[in-house]
């Protein structure tokens, strides 16, 4: 089953570091033909911290095999708690939580 793994870090700015590897084949359509597999790749991610957006993307299938997410953002204190989502093409879900330190 595919995993994420956070590290969320507070600065002495008030910037909130955010890095995230997200385990996932990242199958895309021409590498599923090829192996005669589904293509399956990472579609949405989001991370929120309580119920506040502090990131959101929509990918493709051009993102590297286990991709990795690095953004920052402002308005969290060490603590609190940030959710990293993904969805993939198959619709299966990975809801990651850490505490920021």
């Amino acid at each position: 089953m595919a995993t994420t793994k956070i590290k969320a870090k507070l600065d002495k700015n008030g910037v909130v570091e955010v890095k995230a590897l997200a385990s996932h084949d990242m199958l895309s359509y021409q590498e599923a033909e090829r192996a005669k597999k589904e293509a399956n790749f990472i579609t949405y991610v989001i991370a929120k911290v309580g119920e506040k957006v502090v990131y959101e993307a929509s990918t493709s299938q051009f993102l590297s095999k286990d991709p990795y997410f690095k953004f920052s953002f402002k308005g969290a204190n060490a603590g609190d708690e940030l959710s990293f989502t993904w969805t993939d093409l198959k619709g299966n879900t990975d809801t990651t939580t850490e505490k920021i330190k």
